[in-house]
Formats: structure tokens, C-alpha cells, sequence
């Protein structure tokens, strides 16, 4: 008996459309680069340019060095000086030094992190605008480094996006946030394994008390530091065993709620978790954490430009012997192990945007492997926030190649009274569905948020056939594992659109075939006369204006066999939960 999954079953029509697509990013094919504008921040009613920030911080530091030097001379402050030297008399001392697994994760976490900033820069570049209200109102963000959305004409998110420099972000490239999202989760991957073997090491040896304070004197003394650093006239270093105060806090910080919440709010970023957690999801909104993630990235990059700069000038030398070396002393062994460590983290700084536009594939595909079975797992969660009619948003960005056929041009001057939903490939029951047969099924009307990959996000009010009860009627065989949405558009270099779907995403209780959008029939530009609304995945997923949709075994024969257009020519992946 023929085993069934190895009968070759004809596709749809449609596939025909679909198109191949290359391994490597073709500059000339690619999305023309557009340059943004310095980053500016909305303060009252002016936007106001951040190179202030270079003059504003210079002048308040001189200030700060002269006001320092003039309090060290006054008794009182001297006073609280000897009082509280930097480091509390009851502090714990270590006397491990800095073992070798401290400083192999230390150079690890800096190595990832590199990347992991990079690659974040490019994804914020796709959407180059933060807000703190969740629906992504134009004029409403307060920072942007891109102009104005212009209103004299139709303005997608894509062509809002900016070139960013190749030595800045990765791959330099503008719209490239499919590559630079493999890079920026793979590297946290690694970073929160890295910090999760790190706590585990930090807190079965004595390495914690270097970390966490165990006696409220840790503030003064932190004071009494910041004073003495500032007036220039530099405390007493035991970095050895104890650090300052102020060093503790600032580690402390940075390691126990900077890094913990930077996770969170990555993961509050993503639809699955996002829609699945309720009342949380609403307070911490995805554009407030997109703020706060911002805010937690300045806070990195202040954090490694004043640790660099206090390690060079407090003593060179001692400082990387301890770090880099595990040395108590002024050699300079640790200095050349600093040298070869940064000459490795230059080079795959320089080689790191050519690599991947020459082996895009190639970075999809490590990029799948290591973070595809998380994706996977977070798409177990059946979505179920819902918002109000009050939670709409007043703006709901645009994007996507609008149909141009004659086909859907016919369509779409009989307002679609023509359109029929085609459904084949692994039923029992393959159907064709008039619109008005759509129309007269169970409706389903659900206010959600949608989230877009490039970072906006909306909430709109879709009403519409639950893709269970399309499944309930053609019947699926036990054979189909995914259901290919065949749209009436066309991706950005041509050929036809499609995605693709695992078969128990149709399933979820917010999964519907949209025919309405805030109480009216959706719109062309909405995706009219059918988009897909499955409320777990990124908004690329939810393909617009579809054709038609197959259920098949696999997707490998189907455009370059990635899963999806998006996935096949910008390298997304196909499972986008997050």
C-alpha cells in the first residue's frame, strides 16, 4: 500500500507565481537606501536635537569637577569623606581574586553584547520611532531619527525605514531586519546562557559578595566615591577583594535588574507572550517596552563607556591584570590578553555586515537552528487578550505591495461580489467559498493588537470566519501539517506572496479570515476582501488579500522552501512568535 505522504499532490494554480530566491542579499535588488535625520527627542511642543546632549553633559561635568574640588575643601565634607571612604568598614572581602570562569564570562558577556547592540540598532532602524502608547499614532512618538510621516500620500512602515552605517549595525543595510533579528536573538541566546551559568558560579563561591550590598553604609559610601571621583582626586582602590561602593551598585544594577529586565521587555515585544498574559500585556504595552528596552541599551553603553574609561585611567595595568589576567599586579600580562581579546572582537566587528550579506542564507539558517524550538514552544500559547472598543487605535500603519492584476482589479470594481475563497490540497472536502458564503458563516468579532516586525504595533477591531470552522468543513487529512496562504499580491522583488502556517495556529480561538476591520468592511489597503488574522504571530504572517489556501505536508518545494515570500527573499523565519 502506497504510503500516502509519498504521492506527489499537484498544487495549487497559484503556485506557479511563486518564485525562487538567492542565498545572498543583492545590493541592486535590494530596498534603495534612504538616509534618516539626527535623532531628535519631542520635548513640549519642539523636537530637539540629541547632539545637545554632547555640549549640555561636557558643560555639566566641568561644572561638576570645579563644584566637587570647591566641597572637598569645606571640614564638614571632609569629614563625611574619612567617615565614608568608598567602601564600608563591615563589608565582606573576597579572597578568591578573580578566577578564570569570572573572566572567561566576562569577556564573553562583552563579546555578545557587542553584537546584541549592533544588532538591535538595525531593528530599531526598520521602525526609527518610539512611543510610549501602544498604538503608533504619527506625531505621538517622543524620539525619531526620521522625518515627518509625510500626509500628501500613502506612507508604509517599510518606507519609513533608514540606512544605518555597514560598521554600526548589521548588516548596514536598510530594511534588513530579518537578518539583524537572527543575529540580535541568537546573541542573547548565548548571553543568557553565558549570564545563567554566571549566577549559578556567582553564588555558589564567595564571587556575590563582590556584587551585592549587605549593609545600607553601601550609600554614603557611594556618595563619598562619586564626590572623590569627580573632584578628579580618585579613592583608594581594593578592587582585589572589595569594590567601592559605587563600583557595587553600579554592578549591582546593571547585573540584578538591567539585564533581567532587558529580557522582559524583549520578551513583551512579541505576540505570543504579549497576547497571551493579559492585564500585564496592557500595562506593559509593546511601544512602552520598546521604550524601556531603549532605555536599558543607553544604559549598556554609558555602563561600558565609564567602566572602560575608569579602568585605563585608575591604573591600566592593575585593573586588566585583575580582569584579564588574574593577577594582583602591575605586569602586563593582562594587558596583552586585553590586546589579543579586543583584536578578536574588532575583526568580527569588521567582517560581521559583509559576512552576512554574502551568506544570508547561511545566517537564517544557524539563526532557525538555535532559536527556531524556543519560537516554536512560545507558539503552544493559544492568544486570548482582547481590548475594548476604547483601545482602538486612531491610526493603523500600512504595509505591503497592493494587488495590481487585472484579476483583482475585477474584483475589486464589483466590490468583490465575484470573489470566491479557494481551498484545496490535503482535505477530504476541497471547496470553493463565495464571498457571500463567507459572509453568512458564524461571525467572529475580536479587538486585538497587532504587531508588526519592523516594531509598530495597533489594535483594530476584526470581524470575520473562524479558520477552525473552514477547517471543520474541508476536513484536513492526518497528513497536513501546514496551510499555505496564496495571496493576490505581489512580494517587493516580484513573484507571488504567500506564508505559511502550522495547522494548529488555524486552530487558536483568535484565529479568523477578516472581512471587517472596526465595524466596516476592510479596506483594499487592509487587505480586502480577506487578510488572515491569527493573533500568536508577527503581522507578516497574517497575509492580505488572499487567493486562495492549500493544506500540505511540506513547504520545502514551495518559492525557495523557507516557509513563506518574506522568509524566502528577506530571511525571516517562518515561525515569528516573538
Amino acid at each position: 500500500m502506497t504510503n500516502s505522504r509519498e504521492v506527489q499532490t499537484p498544487h495549487d494554480s497559484l503556485e506557479m507565481r511563486l518564485t525562487t530566491a538567492d542565498d545572498r542579499i543583492r545590493l541592486s535588488d535590494w530596498t534603495p537606501p534612504q538616509a534618516g535625520v539626527v535623532p531628535r527627542l519631542h520635548i513640549g511642543k519642539r523636537w530637539v536635537n540629541v547632539l545637545w546632549i554632547i555640549p549640555i553633559v561636557t558643560a555639566i561635568l566641568i561644572i561638576g569637577v570645579a563644584v566637587c574640588q570647591g566641597l572637598r575643601a569645606i571640614p564638614a565634607v571632609q569629614e563625611f569623606i574619612a567617615r565614608y571612604p568608598g567602601t564600608p568598614a563591615s563589608a565582606p572581602a573576597v579572597y578568591s581574586g578573580f578566577p578564570w570562569w569570572l573572566r572567561l564570562q566576562h569577556f564573553f558577556n562583552l563579546f555578545f553584547m557587542v553584537f546584541i547592540i549592533r544588532a538591535g540598532i538595525q531593528i530599531l532602524a526598520d521602525h526609527p520611532r518610539l512611543y510610549w502608547k501602544r498604538d503608533c499614532t504619527p506625531g505621538t512618538e517622543w524620539f525619531r531619527f526620521q522625518k515627518e510621516v509625510p500626509r500628501n500620500r500613502i506612507w508604509t512602515s517599510k518606507n519609513d525605514s533608514v540606512t544605518i552605517p555597514k560598521w554600526l549595525g548589521i548588516p548596514g543595510i536598510r530594511h534588513s531586519i530579518g537578518l539583524a533579528r537572527w543575529w540580535h536573538f541568537s546573541f542573547n541566546l548565548l548571553w543568557v546562557i553565558n549570564g545563567t551559568f554566571f549566577f549559578i558560579l556567582l553564588f555558589t563561591t564567595d564571587q556575590w559578595q563582590r556584587l551585592v550590598p549587605t549593609t545600607w553604609a553601601v550609600f554614603p559610601n557611594a556618595l563619598s566615591t562619586t564626590l572623590q571621583y569627580w573632584s578628579l582626586n580618585f579613592p583608594v582602590e581594593h578592587a582585589w577583594t572589595r569594590y567601592n561602593s559605587l563600583q557595587q551598585l553600579t554592578y549591582f544594577i546593571t547585573v540584578f535588574i538591567a539585564a533581567p529586565l532587558a529580557i522582559i521587555t524583549g520578551l513583551m515585544q512579541g505576540p505570543a507572550i504579549a497576547n497571551k498574559l493579559g492585564w500585564f500585556a496592557k500595562i506593559l504595552n509593546r511601544q512602552a517596552a520598546r521604550t524601556i528596552h531603549f532605555f536599558l541599551l543607553c544604559w549598556f553603553l554609558l555602563y561600558i563607556f565609564t567602566h572602560v574609561t575608569l579602568v585605563f585611567i585608575t591604573g591600566m595595568r592593575q585593573n586588566l591584570g585583575y580582569m584579564f589576567a588574574g593577577r594582583d599586579n602591575n605586569s602586563w600580562e593582562g594587558f596583552i590578553i586585553f590586546c589579543a581579546a579586543m583584536l578578536l572582537v574588532i575583526v568580527t566587528w569588521v567582517l560581521a555586515s559583509p559576512f552576512t550579506i554574502k551568506h544570508a542564507r547561511l545566517v537564517q539558517k544557524v539563526g532557525h537552528t538555535m532559536i527556531g524550538p524556543i519560537k516554536g514552544m512560545a507558539e503552544w500559547w493559544s492568544p486570548g487578550t482582547e481590548y475594548s472598543e476604547k483601545d482602538i487605535s486612531p491610526y493603523f500603519w500600512l504595509n505591503g505591495r497592493l494587488p495590481d492584476s487585472d484579476a483583482f482589479n475585477a474584483l475589486m470594481k464589483d466590490d468583490f461580489a465575484n470573489y470566491s475563497l479557494r481551498v484545496s490540497g490535503l482535505v477530504e472536502n476541497p471547496r470553493e467559498f463565495s464571498y457571500v458564503e463567507i459572509k453568512v458563516m458564524p461571525k467572529q468579532e475580536q479587538i486585538t493588537e497587532h504587531f508588526c516586525i519592523q516594531g509598530w504595533s495597533g489594535v483594530a477591531k476584526w470581524g470575520g470566519v473562524p479558520m477552525r470552522l473552514i477547517l471543520d468543513i474541508v476536513k484536513p487529512t492526518s497528513d497536513a501539517r501546514y496551510a499555505v496562504f496564496y495571496s493576490f499580491s505581489e512580494g517587493s522583488e516580484g513573484g507571488g506572496y504567500y506564508d505559511v502556517h502550522k495547522i494548529e495556529n488555524m486552530r487558536h480561538a483568535l484565529t479568523i479570515l477578516a472581512y471587517e476591520m472596526n465595524g466596516a468592511p476592510i479596506s483594499v489597503l487592509y487587505g480586502a476582501p480577506l487578510r488572515l488574522r491569527c493573533e500568536n504571530e508577527l503581522g507578516f504572517k497574517m497575509v492580505k488579500w488572499i487567493a486562495a489556501i492549500e493544506f500540505v505536508h511540506d513547504f520545502a518545494d514551495l518559492g525557495a522552501g523557507e516557509g513563506g515570500y518574506n522568509e524566502d527573499h528577506e530571511f525571516y523565519g517562518y515561525r515569528m512568535p516573538i
